[in-house]
């Protein structure tokens, strides 16, 4: 007779994670790929940009954690939307500033707006306090508040 496994797959933390995140960001990403032909690494390129102003490659991808090589595909084909400009830094001429350009502040002033009607309508079944008590512990698990 074999035992049977009692491990719950549907309450593994990362499992539960993993679920939330790719169920809440589907519809939006249908926003970001439909109106802008983005995809998700270039939507958060352009959101790190839109919220920092001018950062390099490299800022970018200590800040939004995301791979190098995917963060430099991402700056390509926003440069080749005209959403951002590169300009070589003067005092390290490896490394590029980058910057939105009209277009694209004008497309990250569009996301924005959407992302927070979009976030609103996620959190609509919570409380203010489950909201914020959410956030916090998200932020604690992703090493974002130590």
């Amino acid at each position: 007779m074999t035992k049977k496994d009692d491990f719950s797959l549907q309450d593994f933390l990362p499992y539960l994670l993993n679920q939330a995140a790719e169920e809440s960001s589907l519809s939006f990403q249908q926003v970001y790929k439909g109106r802008y032909g983005m995809l998700r690494t270039e939507w958060r390129v352009l959101f790190h940009l839109g919220i920092y102003g001018e950062l390099t490659a490299t800022e970018i991808v200590t800040r939004a954690r995301i791979h190098k090589t995917k963060v430099s595909r991402a700056v390509q084909k926003l440069v080749e939307r005209r959403f951002v400009t590169r300009e070589r830094d003067g005092d390290d001429r490896r490394q590029e500033r980058l910057t939105l350009t009209h277009s694209g502040k004008v497309a990250y002033r569009d996301l924005q707006e959407i992302g927070e009607r979009y976030q609103a309508q996620l959190t609509e079944r919570l409380t203010q306090d489950e909201v914020a008590q959410l956030k916090r512990m998200l932020r604690v698990l992703a090493g974002l508040d130590k």
